[in-house]
């Protein structure tokens, strides 16, 4: 059941794999809450089980076993089209490969996931100007991914991410493909959209990266290792207290 205050809930959650007479756990005895506003690395190296657990998380995949209550849903044991449903409502994602289409501008790479939503095109086109104007591309509505900088690029996801007010930001290795300060520059922006309400879940395995989150938790072997906070997280609780 739904831990108070939690957004997300998984509980006892296994993964396993069938191949050939082999059985391979991806993850095992899964337990995570994140609270709303929680800002959370899952850190690990190759083979942890944290892209799994990803996947899981973003309703891209389903358990095995146990239970995975998000913002109120018991989201385990759904069907492929409910979870597209809430992944589209309920998530933002963002890629380290951007993900955005070469033939549409900024702004309509942005409003796209409000076409799936129904929601009409002066709204769309309103929403996306937005957000766009929230991470600084204003100027950039009309032009194509081919014309932006990958930091640019990043951002138009990022914008694209926020645009149907998702209860949860999931990013996957935002800035693989970025230099280290074009990564500093978006791991700034990632801070300010946490700073207004948002739940974000940053999935990385370089931990200059994860210690921009307020809690880390490392996996190793498809179980959980540790789960700690970061000094972002307790210069902020030594600030709220002092």
């Amino acid at each position: 059941m739904l831990a108070n205050n939690a957004l997300i809930s998984l509980e006892g959650i296994q993964r396993l794999y069938s191949m050939g007479d082999e059985t391979i756990y991806a993850l095992q005895d899964i337990d995570l809450q994140i609270k709303r506003n929680e800002y959370v690395a899952l850190m690990g190296p190759s083979g942890s089980g944290k892209s799994t657990l990803m996947n899981l998380i973003g309703c891209l995949d389903s358990p095995s076993s146990g239970s995975y209550w998000l913002n109120g849903q018991d989201v385990a044991g759904l069907s492929d089209n409910r979870l597209a449903e809430i992944r589209n409502r309920e998530i933002g994602f963002v890629f380290q490969t951007f993900n955005l289409l070469p033939r549409l501008t900024a702004l309509d790479n942005v409003a796209l996931p409000l076409v799936y939503a129904g929601v009409s095109e002066l709204e769309r086109r309103e929403r996306a100007h937005d957000v766009l104007k929230q991470v600084g591309l204003q100027d950039r509505i009309g032009h194509r991914p081919n014309e932006l900088s990958g930091g640019q690029r990043q951002r138009v996801a990022l914008a694209r991410a926020l645009v149907n007010k998702p209860s949860l930001i999931l990013a996957d290795e935002p800035t693989g493909n970025l230099d280290s300060k074009t990564s500093v520059e978006i791991m700034e922006m990632f801070a300010s959209i946490h700073a207004l309400g948002n739940t974000i879940v940053l999935v990385t395995h370089e931990e200059d990266i994860a210690r921009h989150a307020h809690r880390m938790v490392r996996l190793k072997d498809g179980r959980i290792e540790s789960d700690a906070l970061t000094l972002n997280q307790n210069h902020e609780n030594l600030h709220q207290n002092g």
